[in-house]
């Protein structure tokens, strides 16, 4: 099993934390953004998007880094993981979508300005990184996970971009349960940091 992704990518982040959790034997294969590997035919053939990660396994390919925390938890048998009841399955289902969503746009966005020089409005997506942090703090009152009582792909999938606010200049530190729930996440057995970059307030 290949993992080609970029370890300043937290969508690359996300699906090899899974890969590590779960005790899946893989290779990671780092592509070359920079040099626009990405954007070169051999690995538009494995993602038309252009976009890291990609996972390759034995002649299966999938791209989009939510896919792969599906495609690992099934392919692993891991229900603990991944729900088959219907509730289980649509809460987490929902976490995937606020983290192609609402983490995309907002912390995601504002560190990509900050290491990646995007050219977003950092005032507009600083500014939904906070209205998303503040209703995961209120998720997390009485909760220590996400999705029922043990961890699920859905705390995979939000973990890497919100750990990594403060690169962006978005600030953590009015949010205990969103911190705490990061320091949950980080003590799993099989967890890989997210490398960390010296910029916005984590310079």
């Amino acid at each position: 099993m290949k993992l080609h992704h970029h370890p300043l990518s937290g969508h690359s982040h996300r699906a090899a934390l899974l890969a590590s959790l779960l005790n899946v034997p893989h290779e990671l294969v780092e592509v070359d953004l920079k040099a626009g590997a990405h954007k070169r035919p051999e690995f538009l053939a494995l993602n038309p998007f252009g976009q890291v990660p990609v996972l390759e396994d034995d002649g299966v390919v999938v791209a989009d880094s939510n896919a792969i925390l599906v495609y690992l938890a099934k392919k692993a048998g891991r229900t603990d993981w991944l729900p088959e009841d219907p509730q289980g399955a649509a809460a987490v289902q929902r976490w995937l979508s606020v983290a192609a969503g609402e983490v995309a746009y907002g912390p995601a966005a504002a560190r990509l300005i900050t290491v990646f020089g995007a050219k977003f409005n950092a005032d507009e997506v600083i500014g939904r990184a906070h209205t998303l942090l503040g209703r995961l703090e209120a998720r997390l009152e009485d909760a220590d996970w996400l999705v029922g009582s043990q961890p699920t792909i859905a705390d995979v999938a939000i973990y890497s971009y919100v750990a990594r606010a403060p690169e962006g200049n978005v600030d953590l530190s009015g949010y205990p349960n969103v911190n705490a729930f990061l320091r949950r996440v980080e003590a799993l057995p099989g967890f890989v940091p997210f490398v960390k970059t010296p910029v916005g307030l984590a310079a």
